[in-house]
C-alpha cells in the first residue's frame, strides 16, 4: 500500500470512529425525549406525569390513571422524536388520538389512560 493511501485510509477510519463516539447513546427501541401529561390525585390536585425516553411499540398504561375509579389524565405533550398515540383505555384501547413528534400536544379536553410510541 502506498504511504499516501495508507494515511487516507487511517484518517477516514479515525474520522468514522470519532463520529460514532460523538453520536448520542440511546437504547434501541426507545422514543428519545419526554412525554408529559397532567393528572389529578384523589384530592383533586393537579400533578405532572413524565415518561422519559419511553419504549417504542409497547402499550404504556399511565400508572397514576390506569384504574377506572380515578379521573383520566389530560393535556398530553409529546416531546419525543416519535409519534405518540394516546388512548382513553388503560390497555391502548378505546378512542385514540395521535400526537406528532417534537411538540405535538392537546388540551385538557383530551382524556387518556395509555400511550404507544411509533
Amino acid at each position: 500500500m502506498r504511504p499516501r493511501r495508507a494515511t487516507t485510509v487511517a484518517a477516514t477510519a479515525l474520522g468514522a470512529l470519532a463520529l460514532a463516539l460523538s453520536l448520542p447513546a440511546s437504547s434501541a427501541g426507545a422514543a428519545t425525549g419526554t412525554f408529559t401529561y397532567v393528572y389529578e390525585d384523589l384530592g383533586g390536585g393537579p400533578h405532572l406525569g413524565v415518561l422519559p425516553d419511553p419504549p417504542s411499540r409497547e402499550c404504556i398504561a399511565l400508572p397514576e390513571v390506569a384504574p377506572e375509579f380515578v379521573p383520566p389524565a389530560h393535556s398530553p405533550r409529546n416531546y419525543t422524536g416519535s409519534t405518540a398515540t394516546v388512548f382513553t383505555g388503560a390497555h391502548c384501547d378505546g378512542d385514540h388520538f395521535t400526537l406528532r413528534p417534537n411538540g405535538g400536544h392537546a388540551s385538557e379536553r383530551l382524556k387518556l389512560r395509555s400511550v404507544v410510541f411509533s
